[in-house]
């Protein structure tokens, strides 16, 4: 009787057991199967009108269409986009509901100019890259200055006296600045702005002289003649701006110097929640809608074949960004 009613207590216990354990894998597999089951907010680090708005704005609808959720885009400018990456590593929940498209500045940038910044890319986890793009040299047309050649002369006339404006202290067109005074051995005076938008109409209103910016912000100005593209940053023209020279025929063929804007999410984040954004993403930027959005801006559309591929791109890339504020000497102040 003792072992009969042993045996059935085992039978119990080994059924319940039986039965938390699979209800304790369907709650664990409950997020990734039910996500998403309500809007995604999408968060970028600098003001509309920008590179890094509209490339928010073109993924985020094409991501949208692909998961069946609205994904809506939240700006948060502010500290060449440390704030945006700083609500998302430290404040957002990771559930996959809150994402972030960051660029090289928050990711590389500002913590290798700010060494005890609290967040580093070890707080969010790597999704996907997005895109990439060269940054444009381009002044106002005003100050009758045609060519690089025409910029270097000016400045060394007058050292200190011509300013650049950028999207802020410790974006990539502030570095990229930077980097390019140096290497042509010039002083120029850096101007942040909250972002690319604010940076183009300061030129334009004659309040700076030049900018380094990217092609969503200074193209379209450049296009309707109310500033003078002089340079992409890359060693070849972009095929997205042909008019514009490139470095290697200005005589400059080592200066190669671009941006780009990748998915990332909080730490914690479930894997299959960022393999399914991974996903997600591949299909809906290699869509002929976003890869052409993009082209007009002369962007391009440029994916990781996995999340791991991405963070292995970030490891070898941040030796690149810090190498370049070491020499630069460009700091976050």
């Amino acid at each position: 009787m003792t072992s009969q009613r042993t045996k059935n207590l085992r039978l119990v216990w080994a059924v319940a057991f039986t039965a938390i354990n699979t209800l304790y894998t369907l709650a664990c597999a409950q997020p990734s199967q039910t996500y998403p089951s309500k809007p995604i907010k999408l968060v970028v680090g600098f003001t509309p009108g920008g590179a890094a708005d509209f490339t928010g704005r073109a993924t985020a609808e094409a991501l949208g269409k692909i998961l069946g959720q609205a994904v809506v885009v939240e700006n948060k400018p502010g500290a060449g986009s440390s704030l945006a990456a700083e609500y998302v590593s430290r404040s957002a929940a990771p559930d996959g509901y809150t994402i972030l498209l960051a660029s090289p500045s928050s990711i590389s940038v500002n913590p290798a100019m700010k060494p005890g910044m609290t967040h580093t890319v070890n707080t969010l986890v790597p999704i996907t890259l997005v895109s990439n793009a060269p940054i444009i040299l381009a002044v106002n047309p005003s100050l009758g200055i045609n060519s690089v050649a025409d910029l270097i002369a000016t400045a060394k006339r007058s050292p200190g006296k011509l300013n650049f404006a950028s999207s802020g202290n410790g974006s990539a067109p502030h570095l990229g600045g930077v980097y390019f005074a140096r290497a042509v051995g010039i002083d120029i005076q850096h101007i942040p702005y909250p972002g690319g938008s604010q940076a183009s109409q300061s030129v334009i209103a004659g309040q700076v002289q030049l900018t380094f910016g990217t092609p969503p912000s200074v193209l379209p100005f450049v296009k309707a003649n109310r500033m003078k593209g002089l340079a992409v940053s890359t060693p070849q023209r972009s095929p997205f701006a042909p008019d514009i020279p490139g470095m290697a025929e200005l005589g400059y063929p080592q200066f190669n110097f671009g941006f780009w804007y990748g998915l990332f999410a909080p730490a914690g984040t479930p894997p299959e929640i960022i393999k399914k954004l991974h996903a997600a993403t591949q299909i809906a930027m290699n869509a002929e809608g976003p890869k052409a959005a993009l082209a007009r801006e002369a962007t391009e559309v440029a994916l990781s074949t996995s999340p791991e591929d991405f963070a292995a791109f970030l490891k070898e890339d941040a030796k690149l960004w810090t190498k370049l504020v070491k020499e630069s000497g460009a700091t976050g102040n």
